[in-house]
């Protein structure tokens, strides 16, 4: 077979394991070849990843899988368990997600269905944005009804704390090089259990976490739903505003609200308990969405001097420019804006190289 392309580890030790890591995935698949008639000297990669994970693509002579995924997520760093749950979720709620044709747990690989190699940020543009969001929306609507306790990890008060100090320690102090004051370390705590108490109020159901469109792929049945494996159970809003607050997209607010619209009216036709004053889930959304945007700007600080990998930095500003507006809009969050400015300012100083 082809040997697997191996990551660049300068590092001789780093270089050893990644070695022994490539040899185990290529014996592993050489014991399923001959189950999924895989054709091994085509595998390649499939799709870059912010984690440890590492994707392939294999042709197969199976006229129902002409081609498969091979997922690689060495142990310790990441364990396949949850991925395997969330699938099993997904499918049972009608959804179109990868499925499990083979794995090994204790290795952390494996064989998965392909929904193609278009992903919604391949392709959106002015003409088709609508009707994929829709699309989109659609399906978070399905996945939310299935929702049940007890099957996810709960995304409590806990978790979401962690998640906001990672932009204190990460963006802040480690890419700013930047020490708060006393008062500003206070405004980042108070605005943190605003922001925790507005989340914790909602309507609980199943969040995929990630549910942007880098990880929907375009598919029949539209949208194939990918990178999954961190679900919780928790706010309602979260996946909402995660699609249209994106990463590594942006749209005009009316477009945005729009699209919101459409969701909150389908939701609540649906039976979901969406609050029934707009303007009360209008807020949510926000409240909801800052939260995100200041653990995301910790992330892309995390995954460039912890990971190495400088290149979602540069999408930094997108989330900066989120939080400044919803900062901006509401009274109570007004000392978060003015901080946002000192660290604007920082920034600024600081620059991209890339």
């Amino acid at each position: 077979m082809t040997a697997l392309p191996a990551t660049a580890t300068p590092d001789p030790l780093a270089k050893a394991h990644a070695e022994a890591r490539q040899a185990a995935l290529e014996h592993w698949l050489a014991g399923v070849e001959a189950s999924f008639a895989l054709d091994l000297a085509t595998i390649a990669p499939a799709s870059a990843d912010a984690s440890f994970r590492r994707y392939f693509r294999v042709c197969s002579a199976s006229p129902a899988h002409p081609t498969l995924i091979v997922m690689d997520a060495p142990p310790p760093q990441e364990d396949c368990r949850p991925f395997v749950h969330v699938s099993g979720l997904l499918h049972e709620a009608g959804l179109n997600a990868p499925r499990i044709l083979a794995q090994d747990l204790a290795q952390g690989f494996l064989l998965l269905s392909d929904l193609g190699r278009a992903t919604y940020l391949d392709v959106l543009d002015q003409d088709n944005a609508t009707r994929l969001y829709r699309a989109a929306f659609d399906a978070l609507i399905a996945w939310q009804l299935a929702s049940r306790p007890g099957q996810l990890p709960p995304y409590d008060n806990a978790l979401l704390q962690r998640e906001l100090d990672l932009f204190p320690t990460w963006y802040i102090e480690r890419h700013l090089d930047m020490a708060l004051s006393p008062s500003q370390q206070e405004v980042l705590a108070k605005t943190g259990a605003l922001l925790i108490d507005s989340a914790l109020a909602q309507p609980q159901v199943y969040v995929h976490r990630d549910y942007m469109p880098r990880n929907l792929m375009v598919s029949e049945p539209n949208p194939g739903i990918l990178d999954f494996q961190d679900a919780v159970y928790g706010p309602l809003t979260y996946d909402v505003v995660s699609l249209l607050r994106d990463a590594f997209i942006s749209w005009d607010e009316e477009l945005q609200l729009d699209w919101l619209i459409y969701y909150w009216e389908n939701a609540k036709r649906a039976g979901l308990p969406v609050r029934q004053d707009f303007g009360e889930f209008y807020q949510e959304c926000e409240w909801m969405g800052l939260q995100r945007h200041l653990k995301v700007l910790g992330i892309f600080a995390r995954i460039q001097y912890r990971d190495g990998k400088p290149r979602y930095l540069a999408d930094t500003p997108r989330f900066m420019q989120y939080a400044h507006k919803v900062a901006a809009r509401y009274k109570p969050l007004h000392p978060l804006a003015r901080l946002l400015d000192a660290l604007d300012g920082k920034s600024a100083a600081v620059g991209y190289t890339f």
